[in-house]
C-alpha cells in the first residue's frame, strides 16, 4: 500500500498552533495531499495562518469545510475538549478524520466515535505518531520474530520540562479545555501506546500515583502557545488553582505475565522531551531514547551487547518503509506525522486495505487505561483496564 501511487487528496486543519503547523509541514511533505482550509479560533488567527504558509482559505467555523464537498479529510488540532464534537460532526458529514490524541476526553465519548466511523466506513486515524520512528518498527518487528523471547518487564519514562515554573502556561492546565488529566493523558497515552503497540500485549491493570507539583499558576493574560518559551515574564497575570497532575508514576499488569513500571513528569528540569523506554525478553532486550531516535541499544546475556543505528538496509525488511533516507541521514519528530500522514491517506485510497496506522479504537484503548489510572489513583489501590465492549471492531 505504501509507496505506490495515489490520487490527490484535499484536507482542511482546524486548530492553528504548534500541531496545526507540525500537521501541515508534514502533509505538504507528502505531495499528493492539499490543505486548502485552516479553521483557527477566530477569523483574524485564520487569516494570519493562511497567508503566513500560503493557504486559499481560512475560517472560524469548522462547519465550512465539513460542508465542502471538495474537502476529503480533516485534521483535528484543537484543544482536547473540542476533539470529540468536531470529530463526530466530521463524520455524521462523511469526511476522513485523523484526530490528534487524546481522541477524546472520556471513554463513553471515544466509543461513540469508534462505533460511529465504523458505522459511516471512514478511515480514522488517532495520531500516536511515534510509533513510526524506524527504529521504533524494527523493534516492533524484533518481537514479532521473536527475537526478543518472552516479555518480561518493560519500563521507563517520559520526561519534559516546559510547565517547570509557576509562570508556565498552557491550555493544557485547564481541565475544561484539557479534560481531567494532565500529563498522563498528554504524554503518558504516548508512553503506554507504545508499549502495548511494541510488546503486542495489553495493560491489564494498573496502580498509579499523581502529583500535582504546582496546585497554582500565574495565567497571563493573552494567549500563550505550547513549547512557546523557556523563561517567560508576563507583565500582567493572574493566580489560578490549576486540579491537573503535572508527574505521575505507575506500575502495571502487562499480559498475562509481564510487568512494568513507568513516570511521567512536565516539571523534569533539563529534560526538553526524554521518551524512554526499555523492554526485556527472555532472548534479548532493546532500550530506546527519543532524544537520539536513530540509536537503538541490544542487550544480550552471554554474547556482547550491540549498538544499532538506523540504516535502512540493516532494518528488519517491515520496518524499511518506515525510513526514507539512508543510513547517517537522521529522521526524527516530524518524519514521524509524515509517516502516519501517508499510511492514512493510502488506507483511504484503498480501502480494503489493511491499515498500518494507530486508529480510533487506539484512542480508546488509552483513554480506558488513562480512566484506570485516575481510578487508581483516587482509591490509592490497584484498578483494571476495562476492555472495550464486544460490538466494536478489533483492531
Amino acid at each position: 500500500m505504501v509507496g505506490v501511487a495515489m490520487r490527490a487528496f484535499t484536507a482542511a486543519i482546524i486548530g492553528s498552533g504548534f500541531m496545526g503547523r507540525t500537521h501541515l509541514e508534514a502533509l505538504r511533505r507528502l505531495g499528493n495531499v492539499q490543505v486548502t482550509t485552516i479553521v483557527a479560533g477566530t477569523l483574524e488567527k485564520a487569516r494570519a495562518f493562511a497567508e503566513a504558509h500560503g493557504l486559499p482559505g481560512a475560517s472560524a467555523d469548522f462547519h465550512d469545510v465539513l460542508n465542502s464537498p471538495s474537502v476529503d479529510a480533516v485534521h483535528i488540532c484543537t484543544p482536547n475538549a473540542l476533539h470529540f464534537p468536531i470529530a463526530k460532526a466530521a463524520l455524521l458529514a462523511g469526511k476522513h478524520v485523523l484526530c490528534e490524541k487524546p481522541l477524546a476526553i472520556s471513554v463513553a465519548e471515544a466509543q461513540e466515535l469508534v462505533a460511529l466511523a465504523a458505522d459511516k466506513n471512514l478511515r480514522n486515524c488517532t495520531c500516536y505518531n511515534l510509533r513510526s520512528y524506524p527504529v521504533v518498527q524494527h523493534i516492533r518487528r524484533m518481537r514479532e520474530d521473536g527475537d526478543l523471547g518472552d516479555i518480561l518487564v518493560a519500563q521507563g519514562a517520559y520526561s519534559q520540562d516546559w510547565l517547570l515554573y509557576d509562570t508556565d502556561w498552557n491550555w493544557r492546565l485547564e481541565s475544561r479545555h484539557n479534560g481531567p488529566s494532565g500529563v498522563m493523558a498528554d504524554i503518558g497515552s504516548h508512553w503506554c501506546d507504545m508499549i502495548e503497540h511494541l510488546t503486542g500485549l495489553r495493560i491489564q491493570s494498573i496502580c498509579a500515583d499523581l502529583q500535582t507539583f504546582l496546585p497554582v499558576r500565574k495565567r497571563p493574560k493573552h494567549s500563550v502557545e505550547s513549547f512557546a518559551g523557556k523563561l517567560p515574564s508576563p507583565s500582567d497575570y493572574e493566580s489560578v488553582a490549576v486540579h491537573t497532575e503535572d508527574f505521575g508514576s505507575a506500575i502495571f499488569r502487562l499480559g498475562e505475565r509481564a510487568r512494568g513500571a513507568f513516570t511521567v513528569s512536565q516539571v523534569a528540569a533539563g529534560r526538553k522531551n526524554s521518551f524512554r523506554f526499555e523492554i526485556f525478553g527472555t532472548k534479548a532486550s532493546i532500550a530506546w531514547d527519543g532524544e537520539r531516535p536513530d540509536e537503538l541499544w541490544i542487550g544480550n546475556r552471554n554474547v556482547n551487547n550491540q549498538i544499532l543505528i538506523k540504516d535502512p538496509s540493516l532494518l528488519k525488511p517491515a520496518a524499511q518503509p518506515y525510513a526514507d533516507y539512508p543510513g547517517g541521514h537522521s529522521e526524527g519528530y516530524d518524519d514521524t506525522f509524515k509517516q502516519v500522514f501517508r499510511r492514512f491517506y493510502a488506507a483511504i485510497e484503498y480501502p480494503a486495505a489493511k491499515p498500518d496506522f494507530p486508529q480510533f479504537q487506539d484512542g480508546l484503548r488509552q483513554i480506558q487505561i488513562l480512566e484506570a489510572a485516575l481510578e487508581s489513583h483516587r482509591h490509592h489501590g490497584w484498578m483494571n483496564v476495562t476492555e472495550s465492549p464486544s460490538w466494536l471492531p478489533a483492531c
